[in-house]
C-alpha cells in the first residue's frame, strides 16, 4: 500500500509539473487583448497574433459562416453588423437592466437579449444566441491557440487580469468563460496590481515604503491603485524579497476610452443628420462604420488639432465627409473633466496619504494617451510627479506574466510579496436569538472585510444558535447601478446534534465557529464551520496527565503558540525545568487546567441568490458548442486545403503532359502512360467542374490519389535514375575499403604465423570477409551489367535502395573486424619485474616472522 502511495505520489507530481510547464496571461480589455507565454525555451515577451500584432482587437464575428477574430472581426462590422461583438467586457456578469447593458446597447450594433439568469446574451443575424461568456471563452480559445502554437505544447494555466472594482459576480463571469475555453485559472490578478509587478521587477526599493500612483485609463473604465513598495527580509538571511502593497483604490466605472468615442460619433452622427436631413440611427452598418471611424478620428486628435472623416457609401449610398477639431471634441466632454482625475484623490483617501507621500504617478492604459485626460491629472497631481516609465499597453499582461510564474514554481523569479486589498464592505447577516423569552428573532449584520481590508485574509465569526442557520454574504450598498448587493448564502446544517455532542461530552456552552476567506483573487467564501466547545477530561488517564503536570503543560504551550515556533521552544524547555520542583498546589492547579478542545465540522451549502456562476452543466453545454463550432471550422479547412491542393496538383500535370521538350517527365514516360494521366486528368477536371463543390474531403483526396498512382511510376525512375550513380559510388567505395583492409590484414597474418605471436584476426575471420566481398562484388557487377540495358522509360533493374542494404552487410561485416579489440601481450620485462617483487615479497615476509633471531645479532 506505502509503495502504490509513493508511486501516486511521483505520478502526480510529474503531473504537475507538466500540467505548469507553461503559464499563459492574458490582459483582457474592453478594446485590446493582450497576452504572454512564460514557457521554457520561449523568449519572455508579448504574445503575437497570426497577422503579428502585439495586442488583439477584443472583437470575435461571423462573416457569413466563417469566424473571425480580432481586426478581421472588427473591420466586418460594417458589412455584418448584428454578427460582429466587440466590447463585451461591460457585459460581464452584468444583469440585463443595469445601466452597464444600457450603456454597451448604445455603443453596440448588436441584438441584446436576456438570459434565463438575468443576463445578458447576444443574438446573431441568423436567430443564434450566445452568452457572452460563450462569446469571451470564444476569444480565450483563440488566444490559448496562439499560445500553443509559439509553445508547440498544450497551455492550460492561465492568469487573467480583472478591474479592481470587480464584484465576485464578475470574478465568477471570468472564470467561467475561462473554463469554457479550456483554461484553468491559476489566480486573478488586478490590473493595477500587475502593472506594479512589471515596474517592481527590474527596481530594487529600500526598507521605508516608497508610494506610487498607477492611473490606468481603459476603455471601459479608470482606475488609480496606490501601491507600497519596499524591501523586506527574504527567504534566508541573505536575500531580499520586494513588498508590493497596495494601500488605496480610486475608480470610475462610467468614464473611458470607450465613452470618449460615443461622444464623439454623436458630434458625425449629428453631422451626417443635419447635412443629409436623415437619420443615420435608424442604419446599424452606419452607425457600426461610424462607430469604428470614431475611434480612428480620436487617435488622430490626441496628436493633431484637426481631423478629417471619410466614410464612403455610410449608408442609402451617400459618402460622408467632416472635420472635426479638438476643441470641438473636448467641448463635448467637458462635463467628464472633473471626473478624469478624481480616480487619484479617491485612491489617496482610502489611502490616508497625501500627494506630498506619492513619489509619482504612473500612467497606463490607452486611453491615457489623450490630451484632455492627461492635461486633468496634470492639472491634479502637477507635472513633475507625472511618469510614463511603463509601456501603456503592456505593463499589465508582462506583470500578470511574472506574477504566474512566481506562484507556478517552475520559473525563478525575483522574490515579490503582494498584499491586495479589498474594493467594497463585505457584511455577513445571521439570525440571532432573541433577547428575550417570546421576542422576535433578531438580524445581525456583521462587517466581516471592510473596504481596503488587506488579502489573502481569514476572520472567524462567532454565533450562538442552537439551530440550523444561513449565513448571507453582501455588499453594503451596490457596486454599481443595477447590480445586486447580494453574493453567497451559506447554510450550516447539523448545529442542534453537534451542540448536544459536546454538551454530552461536557462541554460548558458550545459555540458555532465560522472562517470565512477572502482568496488572492477576490473571491469570498466560508471556508469551515465548526461546532467548538472546551470539554475537561475527567477520565483516570486524562488525570494522570494532570497529576503528572508537565506533559499537559508543554501541550497546552505548543497549542497556544503554534504560530510563534521560538516562544513555543522556548516554554517547552521552562515546562521541562518545572516539573522536578513542583509541589502539591502547582499540581493541583494543573489538573484544572487539563482541559481538552474538542471541535465537531458541520455541514455546509452554498448558494447563490441572485447572480449565480454557470453551472457545470452550463460550461460543458456551452463548452460542447464551442467544440462543435471548432470541429465544423477545422472540417471546413481540411475541406478547403484538400481542394486547393487537388486543383494546383491538376495544373502542374497539365503543365507537365503539355511540355514538348525532352523533360525529365517525358524522358522517363511512355506514350501510353502519359495517355493515361491525359484521360484520368480530364476526367477529373470535369468532375471538379461539375461536382467539385459539394464535394467532400474524402473525395478531393481520393482523386488526387488516383492521378498520383499514375504519375508515381514515371516520378520513381527519375528518382532512380539520380540516385542510382550515388548508390553505386557507395557500393564500390566498401568494396575498396574492404579490399584493402584484407591486404593489409593478411600480410600482418603471415608475420603472426612467422614469428609465432596471437594476432588480431584469425584466418577464419578473415576468410569469411574475403567471401562476403565477393558475393557482393559478383552481384553488384551483375546488376550494373542488367542496368545498363536499361532505358529511361523502364522500370530500373535493380532500386538504389537494394544497393544501399547490400552495401550495408559489407559494411557490418567489415567494421564488426575494425573495431575488434587486440589480444594483450606478455612482455619480458613485465615478466622479470613481477619475478624480482616476488622475491623481495618473500624476504619481507620472512623477516618479519623472526625478529627476535635479528634483534640478538644486533
Amino acid at each position: 500500500m506505502k509503495r502504490f502511495i509513493l508511486c501516486l505520489l511521483l505520478f502526480l507530481t510529474t503531473f504537475a509539473q507538466d500540467v505548469l510547464a507553461s503559464v499563459l496571461a492574458i490582459d483582457y480589455g474592453a478594446e485590446w487583448i493582450k497576452a504572454s507565454l512564460m514557457s521554457p525555451g520561449v523568449p519572455f515577451d508579448v504574445l503575437l497574433d497570426r497577422n503579428s500584432k502585439r495586442k488583439i482587437q477584443s472583437t470575435v464575428g461571423w462573416k457569413r459562416e466563417d469566424r473571425l477574430f480580432g481586426s478581421d472581426a472588427f473591420n466586418i462590422a460594417g458589412r455584418f453588423p448584428t454578427d460582429s461583438f466587440s466590447s463585451l467586457k461591460f457585459l460581464q456578469a452584468a444583469p440585463f437592466d443595469s445601466q452597464a447593458a444600457s450603456f454597451y446597447a448604445s455603443i453596440s450594433t448588436a441584438d441584446v437579449v436576456k438570459t434565463e439568469r438575468g443576463t445578458v446574451a447576444l443574438r446573431r443575424s441568423d436567430g443564434t444566441e450566445w452568452t457572452v461568456e460563450e462569446l469571451i471563452a470564444m476569444q480565450l480559445g483563440y488566444v490559448r491557440d496562439l499560445a500553443e502554437s509559439a509553445a508547440n505544447e498544450k497551455v492550460k494555466n492561465a492568469i487573467i487580469t480583472v478591474p479592481p472594482y470587480y464584484t465576485e459576480h464578475e470574478r465568477n463571469a471570468v472564470i467561467d468563460a475561462a473554463e469554457i475555453a479550456g483554461l484553468s485559472i491559476m489566480a486573478l490578478i488586478h490590473d493595477g496590481t500587475a502593472v506594479a509587478v512589471n515596474y517592481a521587477m527590474t527596481r530594487t526599493f529600500n526598507e521605508k515604503p516608497e508610494y506610487h500612483v498607477i492611473y490606468d485609463a481603459g476603455a471601459s473604465s479608470i482606475r488609480a491603485t496606490i501601491v507600497g513598495f519596499n524591501s523586506i527580509p527574504g527567504k534566508t538571511k541573505k536575500d531580499t524579497a520586494t513588498s508590493i502593497t497596495v494601500k488605496g483604490l480610486g475608480y470610475d466605472r462610467t468614464v473611458g476610452g470607450a465613452e470618449l468615442d460615443r461622444r464623439l460619433r454623436d458630434i458625425l452622427i449629428n453631422d451626417f443628420n443635419k447635412k443629409h436631413k436623415k437619420e443615420i440611427r435608424d442604419d446599424k452598418r452606419g452607425m457600426a462604420k461610424l462607430w469604428k471611424e470614431a475611434s480612428r478620428v480620436k487617435a488622430i486628435l490626441s496628436a493633431n488639432a484637426e481631423a478629417m472623416t471619410s466614410v464612403e457609401s455610410l449608408a442609402w449610398d451617400i459618402d460622408f465627409r467632416s472635420k472635426v477639431s479638438r476643441n470641438e471634441f473636448e467641448n463635448a466632454c467637458k462635463d467628464l473633466k472633473v471626473r478624469y482625475a478624481k480616480p487619484i484623490l479617491d485612491a489617496l483617501a482610502s489611502a490616508d496619504l497625501s500627494l506630498d507621500n506619492i513619489t509619482s504617478v504612473i500612467l497606463t492604459g490607452g486611453a491615457s494617451r489623450t490630451p484632455m485626460i492627461q492635461s486633468a491629472v496634470r492639472a491634479a497631481v502637477g507635472e513633475s510627479k507625472i511618469a510614463m516609465n511603463v509601456n501603456a499597453d503592456e505593463a499589465a499582461v508582462l506583470g500578470a506574466a511574472l506574477y504566474g510564474a512566481g506562484i507556478s514554481r517552475q520559473f525563478k523569479t525575483k522574490d515579490i510579496r503582494i498584499t491586495d486589498m479589498a474594493p467594497y464592505d463585505i457584511l455577513v447577516a445571521h439570525p440571532a436569538p432573541a433577547k428575550a423569552d417570546g421576542a422576535q428573532p433578531r438580524t445581525l449584520n456583521a462587517l466581516i472585510f471592510s473596504t481596503a481590508s488587506p488579502y489573502p485574509k481569514k476572520k472567524t465569526l462567532t454565533l450562538k444558535n442552537k439551530e440550523d442557520l444561513t449565513l448571507q454574504l453582501h455588499y453594503r450598498s451596490p457596486p454599481a447601478p443595477g447590480f445586486p448587493t447580494d453574493i453567497i448564502d451559506v447554510q450550516i446544517k447539523g448545529v442542534s446534534e453537534a451542540l448536544q455532542n459536546l454538551t454530552e461530552a461536557g462541554a460548558i456552552d458550545p459555540l458555532i465557529k465560522a472562517t470565512i476567506q477572502l482568496s488572492e483573487s477576490g473571491f469570498v467564501s466560508v471556508h469551515e464551520v465548526v461546532a467548538h466547545g472546551e470539554i475537561k477530561d475527567e477520565s483516570i488517564s486524562g488525570k494522570i496527565k494532570s497529576l503528572l503536570g508537565a506533559g499537559s503543560s508543554a501541550s497546552a504551550t505548543k497549542t497556544e503558540s503554534e504560530d510563534k515556533p521560538s516562544a513555543r521552544s522556548e516554554g517547552a524547555e521552562a515546562s521541562t525545568t518545572a516539573t522536578g520542583a513542583a509541589n502539591a498546589s502547582e499540581t493541583k492547579e494543573a489538573e484544572k487546567k487539563a482541559v481538552v478542545k474538542d471541535t465537531i465540522e458541520l455541514k455546509i451549502e452554498t448558494t447563490f441568490p441572485t447572480l449565480p456562476p454557470l453551472s457545470v452543466q452550463a460550461r460543458r453545454v456551452s463548452r460542447e458548442r464551442l467544440r462543435a463550432i471548432s470541429n465544423a471550422e477545422n472540417a471546413k479547412q481540411q475541406k478547403e486545403e484538400a481542394l486547393n491542393t487537388l486543383e494546383g496538383y491538376l495544373y502542374r500535370v497539365r503543365d507537365l503532359l503539355e511540355e514538348e521538350s525532352d523533360t525529365p517527365f517525358r524522358k522517363c514516360s511512355k506514350a501510353q502512360e502519359r495517355s493515361a494521366m491525359r484521360e484520368k486528368l480530364d476526367e477529373t477536371l470535369a468532375w471538379l467542374h461539375d461536382q467539385g463543390e459539394n464535394a467532400s474531403t474524402n473525395e478531393y483526396v481520393s482523386h488526387r490519389t488516383a492521378l498520383e498512382n499514375l504519375e508515381y511510376p514515371i516520378t520513381h525512375r527519375y528518382t532512380e535514375v539520380k540516385e542510382f550513380p550515388v548508390a553505386l559510388n557507395n557500393s564500390q567505395k566498401w568494396n575498396w575499403s574492404t579490399r584493402l583492409f584484407l591486404t593489409e590484414a593478411k600480410l600482418n597474418l603471415e608475420k603472426e604465423v612467422e614469428t609465432g605471436e596471437v594476432g588480431k584476426y584469425t584466418k577464419e575471420e578473415l576468410d569469411a570477409l574475403e567471401k562476403t566481398l565477393k558475393e557482393h562484388e559478383v552481384w553488384l557487377n551483375d546488376v550494373v551489367e542488367k542496368q545498363k540495358r536499361v532505358q529511361m522509360y523502364d522500370d530500373p533493374a535493380v532500386e538504389s535502395k537494394e544497393l544501399y542494404s547490400r552495401a550495408k552487410v559489407l559494411e557490418t561485416h567489415l567494421q564488426k573486424l575494425v573495431k575488434k579489440k587486440a589480444p594483450k601481450k606478455k612482455s619480458a620485462t613485465t615478466s622479470s619485474s613481477k619475478t624480482e617483487s616476488t622475491t623481495a615479497s618473500e624476504s619481507r615476509t620472512e623477516s618479519t616472522a623472526t625478529p627476535t633471531p635479528r634483534h640478538e645479532e644486533l
